[in-house]
């Protein structure tokens, strides 16, 4: 079986929400720990968590599991920086995973599904296609990673999701709307409110 690798991204500032989004209480757990928790849980042969903006907190609020975490002290220069950390850390794979650590609605069915249909029909890279709308889980497999590697600065994997044709970037699609990333105060509390969670007072 192809082994892939899951790289979840959890190294950014937070800027826009104000304060670190990755330790946001999210039911009995963090927001990145709810994350890991999922992701955890799916069939991926191992799970890399790259931590930077309030590194040391975040890390401290998972719950032990079989996700290794890698540190990137560059995470201000854009989300390029955290995925060559988490590629670096996953070491020898068929490919690799990207899910971001605050969007809560990724489920472990959903990376299942995206997972067994990659790897059914393996493809230089490929993302997941949304009712609405693509977005992660995104896969790139082995050939991938020199393009990955040269990556740098903001949204640079989406230059290449953009740039490169379906034939090179495959839809795979699964039956539901894009789940809501958390970047916003109110987008916390919209997810907190999806789940049934209680948010923490502003």
């Amino acid at each position: 079986m192809l082994r892939v690798v899951g790289i979840i991204l959890g190294a950014g500032s937070s800027a826009r929400l104000g304060r670190p989004k990755q330790t946001l209480p999210f039911g009995d757990r963090t927001l990145l720990a709810h994350v890991v928790r999922e992701v955890e849980a799916a069939a991926l042969d191992r799970v890399v968590v790259v931590l930077g903006g309030a590194g040391a907190e975040a890390a401290a609020a998972l719950p032990p599991g079989r996700a290794v975490i890698a540190s990137n002290e560059a995470f201000g220069t854009g989300c390029a920086s955290s995925l060559l950390a988490g590629l670096e850390a996953a070491g020898d794979s068929d490919a690799i995973m990207l899910l971001l650590g605050d969007m809560p609605g990724v489920t472990t069915a959903i990376v299942d599904e995206v997972l067994g249909a990659w790897r059914a029909a393996p493809s230089w890279a490929a993302v997941t296609s949304y009712s609405d709308r693509i977005g992660h889980p995104f896969v790139f497999s082995a050939d991938a990673f020199p393009t990955l590697r040269s990556l740098h600065g903001d949204k640079a994997v989406w230059k290449i999701v953009d740039q490169e044709p379906i034939s090179r970037v495959a839809r795979i699609p699964v039956s539901q709307s894009l789940p809501l990333d958390v970047d916003t105060w109110s987008d916390y509390e919209r997810a907190c409110a999806a789940f049934g969670y209680e948010p923490m007072p502003r």
